[in-house]
């Protein structure tokens, strides 16, 4: 998917300070979630696994109920929150930007935003290949 189907554009920088293309950012919808669940929560941290059922779907928690490991990889933060992916699916999504968004629908069992009727959720682009040549080393497996 692409972050043009939203119709919105991404919040975060598509770059970093130093130029360094970001793996990561935000919709508008995804950064007022993540605010939201902040005010009720404290701060929150993002897992992506790439696993099936939920493990499918980004996974929003409060920091410290979710332990990383060297397992995971540190993709970036998104509205003050960090964002993770499993080591092995980071592998398959190497040279994709992730954008995470909000639709409608029931979240992950354990994933925060259960039971407000709307979930994250993770669109995507390919890294341009300048991106790609920019991004090569960081992140690496």
């Amino acid at each position: 998917m692409d972050a043009g189907s939203t119709g919105e554009a991404t919040t975060a920088e598509q770059a970093g300070a130093d130029g360094t293309p970001l793996r990561v950012t935000a919709t508008p919808k995804a950064l007022a979630l993540i605010e939201e669940l902040r005010g009720e929560y404290g701060p929150v941290m993002f897992h992506q696994s790439g696993g099936c059922c939920d493990g499918s779907s980004p996974m929003c928690y409060p920091v410290g109920d979710f332990l990383v490991s060297d397992a995971d990889v540190h993709l970036g933060r998104v509205g003050g929150a960090d964002f993770y992916i499993s080591r092995s699916q980071f592998a398959v999504w190497r040279h994709t930007h992730l954008i995470l968004d909000v639709v409608p629908g029931r979240g992950g069992m354990f994933s925060l935003e259960n039971g407000r009727e709307k979930r994250f959720h993770i669109r995507s682009r390919l890294f341009t290949e300048a991106e790609n040549q920019a991004l090569d080393g960081a992140c690496k497996l």
